[in-house]
């Protein structure tokens, strides 16, 4: 059996990642409609049926402004941990009772046949969190919106076999774009988001722990662009004699649709 992921929208305007097995699976986020979350799915070939649950990393609204309409649609349930509830407050509609379900971050728990464990990260939001997930022997992580690569996000992502990981920005871009001056702080933080040049160095990082697939993502609509993200992590990875094909598989998440869709096998 493999473990299976897909991002169905990853960007600053909105994020919704699928990941499961041949017979169920979770979403990682809505933060876009419940139309498009459909239709990717009904493009890799995912019945509704089979999605088990919504997964919030934080109260952001490009990460949650659809989990209301898409659990009342599926009646599926919405974890997240206490703080990133009481974040996301009435904003979402209502949802019945017996679908909020809570969890404590750093402790693992099962969705059917699907290990998950939710770890910290460093971003400006209440009790923002990543995701590992394994299934038998293979290990899938989620990782965007961190402020910087923190040990904790280190300890909890190496050695899988693939991880989505954050490349926001590049740095110039962002320095020079209209965003006001306080913005522009916020995404440079140690709490903000990872620049295109972090992300090289992360990646150089993981490939020591044995990962192998690395999907960019998180990608800023007005200070990025995917084949800037793409060749500025690539540059690093060639500096220090990586073969993009064959050490290690690079893709870039689209802001808008679907990834590739791949299968852990």
């Amino acid at each position: 059996m493999s473990i299976r992921l897909c991002s169905l929208s990853s960007g600053s305007s909105g994020n919704c990642i699928y990941v499961g097995t041949e017979d169920s699976g979770v979403l990682i986020d809505c933060g876009i409609s419940g139309k498009e979350i459909f239709e990717g799915l009904k493009n890799i070939g995912v019945c509704t049926s089979n999605i088990k649950g919504i997964l919030v990393t934080h109260e952001h609204s490009d990460h949650t402004k659809g989990i209301g309409v898409v659990s009342r649609k599926l009646n599926i349930p919405i974890y997240a941990n206490a703080k990133t509830w009481e974040g996301i407050g009435g904003s979402i509609g209502n949802i019945k009772t017996e679908n909020i379900k809570m969890f404590d971050t750093g402790k693992d728990f099962y969705i059917n046949e699907i290990n998950i464990k939710p770890y910290s990260i460093p971003h400006d939001a209440a009790d923002p969190v990543g995701y590992s997930f394994t299934q038998e022997n293979r290990k899938v992580c989620i990782a965007t919106d961190l402020g910087h690569f923190s040990e904790e996000v280190k300890a909890n992502i190496k050695a899988s076999d693939m991880v989505l990981l954050e490349s926001n920005h590049d740095i110039e871009m962002l320095k020079v774009s209209q965003y006001p001056y306080f913005l522009k702080r916020r995404i440079l933080s140690d709490v903000g988001h990872l620049s295109n040049e972090a992300a090289g160095a992360a990646v150089l990082e993981l490939l020591e722990s044995g990962v192998r697939r690395i999907l960019l993502g998180h990608l800023s609509k007005e200070n990025n662009f995917p084949e800037l993200a793409y060749q500025t992590v690539k540059g690093i990875l060639e500096e220090n004699k990586v073969v993009i094909g064959e050490d290690i598989e690079l893709d870039v998440a689209p802001r808008r649709g679907i990834s590739k869709y791949y299968h852990i096998t």
